[in-house]
């Protein structure tokens, strides 16, 4: 309860989602980089959604059985219901869940794929989870993810809760309009049903 108490009034002082520390991995090139990240954030205009906008979010969390409490998926939902409950702008849409410790290929994570469509409809304008590697391990596909939410009509944003990265933030305006991670406009996506192009693709392999 004072654990509670104590984000409230986080929100109203600050009208901001309150600060998370950030876990480090062991590796020390991965933990550099997060403390030069960090470092650099603390250097400018910090930013995250805000309370007072309106937010239809869709919660992605990737579970794995926790020994902290006997279950702990129902914990961890209840605790973004708690903070959600916080927040009155900011309409919770649905909770995604994948299972599994590490993250997947992305096309193998229905759950994500669901969140993903739900944002390509319109449903869902920011993502909430934990941590980058809940959704990919590959910086590359998180970044690709961001640049194609932030390029919609109306765009989508990202917020890591570990990492404290918002991907909306004015200071990633530049890099989620950067097209260089897109394809150029003869590429083109071969139909799956077309056995012919295929094999071409794959060569006698596909035969076997």
């Amino acid at each position: 309860m004072s654990e509670n108490i104590d984000l409230i009034n986080q929100i109203s002082e600050s009208e901001s989602l309150p600060d998370f520390s950030i876990p480090f991995t062991g590796n020390l090139e991965t933990d550099q980089k997060i403390i030069d990240h960090k470092a650099w954030l603390n250097s400018i205009r910090h930013e995250q959604p805000s309370p007072k906008h309106h937010y239809r979010v869709g919660i992605y969390i990737r579970y794995f059985n926790q020994t902290n409490h006997d279950n702990y998926l129902d914990y961890h939902v209840q605790q973004y219901k708690d903070t959600m409950a916080l927040l009155p702008n900011w309409e919770l849409i649905d909770f995604y869940i994948d299972e599994g410790s590490t993250a997947p290929n992305m096309e193998s994570a229905k759950e994500w794929c669901r969140l993903l469509n739900d944002c390509f409809a319109g449903k869902v304008n920011l993502i909430v989870t934990q941590k980058v590697s809940n959704v990919s391990k590959k910086h590359y596909e998180i970044s690709i993810v961001a640049r194609m939410l932030a390029a919609l009509e109306n765009p989508v944003g990202m917020f890591f809760v570990s990492e404290n990265i918002f991907t909306l933030a004015s200071y990633y305006k530049y890099d989620n309009h950067d097209m260089s991670f897109f394809p150029s406009d003869e590429w083109k996506i071969l139909p799956d049903d077309n056995s012919e192009e295929q094999s071409l693709l794959l060569g006698d392999s596909a035969n076997d």
